[in-house]
């Protein structure tokens, strides 16, 4: 289980078509994560638009950030912080 002074890591996840995907890999994510013992927070791109969206204080907090997504993502406000990207599908299958 992660505490509040544990590293956070932000996570995007986004599909084209913003349904199923999006929230599976957020789910996949989230599971991973508590496994782990990381502090995660997912942003949502989903085809009701952004959910969960990052504050600017956790993202100067967030010492990574992940982008699962199919879709362009914009990842200015990232600047200067650790950022991978991958696909939704691999966040999906392999969440570690």
């Amino acid at each position: 289980m992660s505490a509040p002074h544990d590293p956070l890591v932000l996570a995007v996840t986004a599909c084209p078509t913003g349904i199923a995907h999006t929230y599976m890999a957020a789910e996949k994510l989230q599971a991973a994560a508590a496994e782990a013992g990381v502090r995660l927070r997912v942003e949502t791109h989903g085809s009701i638009g952004v959910e969960g969206a990052f504050s600017e204080a956790e993202i100067r907090e967030a010492s990574a950030v992940l982008i699962a997504a199919d879709v362009a993502v914009a990842k200015d406000r990232f600047a200067g912080k650790r950022v991978l990207a991958t696909a939704v599908d691999e966040a999906i299958k392999h969440p570690v």
